[in-house]
């Protein structure tokens, strides 16, 4: 075998398993730092990043299983993959990002820095007894290493106080809330969906965070409702239909969360799409607030329900609040479906806004 086969060799197998190894290869010193190697199992949100085949991707949207170059949700971002690493990094230099596997049960304190089952580098971003990265007080890989050469792909996560709404502000907007819906809660689900309230200028940011608590707000009467009331309707959430059934139960799918979950299929997807099992474990989004909070995020960031775009897009876009509105509720509410309701929303962005400092833009209602 000649020695070009067997670098070549050596360099995907490398991507695979992300070995801090450094491979002699011709002219790559002007090559970019490759990020951690795409796995068909994770899933990417808009802005991840991920290498294949010696080139950079960035996810546009969110994705699971669609290979980078073969599908238009990734943007070729170049080459990567050079000998140019510092004493740090996974994909160049001699040192590496080795982090301890986590052990269920273990205590953790913030800053602490995990490699879980699926092969992601996780950080505590509150002191923990051990839960499960994937949720509650952990935020999502890719994190960066330290050390002036390579990367395990993507960026920092944000601290909490990066949102732009503060703490002080959220007790403003929900005087009455639940004590479930905390501030640290939705902080820690925005790594799910980085684009959520940080696209835009400084303005479309903070309306598109009130246009969510607005909408949020509306739905569970002020964070005051952690389940739907009506329990009269549990067993009503339940599709037969779909092939993985009910295995929680015939009334286990019903409204929870800040967004209000429901149906059996949409704790299937938002599941899905998140990384956890919320088809068999629903009660999740009523126990814990940052799955709680995702499963809202889910829905505003990759949903257009009976709309024509994701609210998400809605606001980023300039379609204005009044279409984050048809995306959730549609001619229940619109085209003076049920103006009252509508109004209500109206009315609790308008207070947002202002307490924010931004003015609410046009198209308020639809």
């Amino acid at each position: 075998m000649s020695r070009q086969r067997i670098v070549a060799l050596l360099a995907a197998l490398v991507a695979v398993v992300g070995l801090a190894v450094l491979i002699p290869m011709a002219s790559t010193a002007s090559a970019a730092t490759c990020a951690a190697a795409w796995n068909s199992s994770s899933v990417y949100t808009g802005g991840m990043a991920a290498s294949y085949n010696g080139h950079n991707w960035s996810a546009k949207w969110w994705t699971q299983g669609e290979t980078p170059g073969n599908a238009d949700v990734w943007a070729d971002q170049g080459a990567c993959g050079g000998s140019s690493g510092g004493s740090g990094g996974t994909t160049g230099g001699s040192g590496g990002c080795s982090y301890p596997a986590w052990v269920a049960g273990r205590s953790y304190v913030t800053g602490d820095i995990v490699q879980y089952t699926n092969g992601n580098d996780y950080i505590a971003t509150h002191d923990n007894p051990g839960y499960d990265p994937t949720i509650s007080t952990w935020y999502w890989s890719p994190y960066t290493c330290s050390g002036s050469g390579g990367t395990t792909g993507g960026t920092t996560p944000p601290p909490s106080g990066g949102f732009v709404v503060t703490e002080a502000q959220f007790n403003q907007m929900f005087p009455n809330r639940n004590s479930f819906y905390t501030y640290s809660g939705l902080t820690a689900a925005l790594s799910a969906y980085p684009g959520f309230a940080t696209t835009g200028s400084d303005t479309v940011k903070k309306q598109e965070a009130a246009a969510f608590l607005a909408n949020v707000a509306h739905e569970t009467g002020g964070l005051v409702y952690v389940v739907e009331q009506n329990t009269a309707n549990y067993s009503h959430y339940c599709d037969t239909t779909q092939p993985y059934g009910c295995p929680a139960g015939q009334s286990a799918y019903y409204g929870r969360g800040p967004i209000q979950l429901s149906w059996n299929f949409n704790y299937k997807a938002a599941g899905d799409a998140l990384g956890i099992d919320l088809l068999d474990n629903p009660n999740l989004v009523q126990t814990d607030a940052a799955v709680a909070w995702k499963t809202g995020l889910w829905y505003w960031d990759t949903q257009s329900g009976p709309g024509t775009m994701t609210p998400h897009n809605a606001m980023v876009n300039g379609a204005g609040f009044g279409e984050t509105i048809r995306s959730i509720n549609g001619s229940i509410e619109c085209n003076g479906g049920n103006p009252a309701e509508v109004q209500d929303r109206v009315n609790d962005y308008l207070s947002f806004t202002s307490i924010l400092g931004v003015p609410a833009g046009g198209n308020l209602s639809c």
